[in-house]
């Protein structure tokens, strides 16, 4: 049975990337979402393997999203990578807090991405 990905990005060039990056990915079915409050529908809806969000987008950010999916009982230990052109340089250590496993910065390696979430696919199988 496939294991479902969730990509939430308002930029398409972004989230065009990623689904190049991760489209050849073994047993992975990629979803596509513009916006955290898509996801979040999203995730009460389906079961979804892992995340992949950019955190600054309308209606409801990548932060909140993070927050939402966490304290739900189904959310509390699905992967979250969190690709963003955010600045701040309280962002990493903020989202980590709020339960995201791993924090890219714009710029980012699609092959790093890739690479973090095939292992974090792996760990939480073994779980």
């Amino acid at each position: 049975m496939p294991r479902t990905v969730l990509i939430v990005e308002d930029t398409e060039s972004t989230a065009v990337t990623l689904e190049i990056a991760l489209d050849s990915l073994s047993g992975v079915n990629l979803r596509m979402v513009a916006g955290g409050d898509e996801a979040w529908q999203f995730v009460q809806r389906e079961s979804v393997s892992a995340i992949i969000t950019d955190l600054n987008m309308p209606r409801m950010d990548g932060f909140e999203l993070i927050e939402r999916v966490r304290r739900a009982e189904r959310g509390a230990r699905v992967p979250i990578i969190v690709v963003s052109g955010d600045t701040s340089p309280d962002t990493p250590e903020r989202v980590r807090r709020l339960g995201a496993d791993a924090y890219f910065a714009k710029p980012y390696s699609p092959a790093a991405v890739r690479e973090t979430l095939e292992r974090l696919l792996h760990e939480s199988t073994q779980t």
